[in-house]
């Protein structure tokens, strides 16, 4: 069932603005933007990007600074 974007950031807590961001971006799978308004599955997952596995996807060690 399709909700508003700012129901859905109510159910889950979450920031309606950072939520339309998200949105806009492509972050939801089954965002849909009709009209001016936002629609979004109410049993999507609010997507976690964090690297949990510790792995980290750059690293900021001196060796690989190079200074010309």
């Amino acid at each position: 069932m399709l909700i508003s974007l700012g129901e859905y950031t109510q159910k889950n807590g979450r920031s309606p603005g950072t939520a339309r961001q998200m949105a806009g971006r492509g972050g939801f799978r089954t965002a849909q933007k009709i009209g001016r308004n936002w629609l979004i599955d109410s049993e999507e997952v609010w997507p976690d990007h964090r690297v949990t596995s510790g792995k980290y996807k750059k690293s900021k060690r001196k060796d690989d600074e190079q200074d010309g």
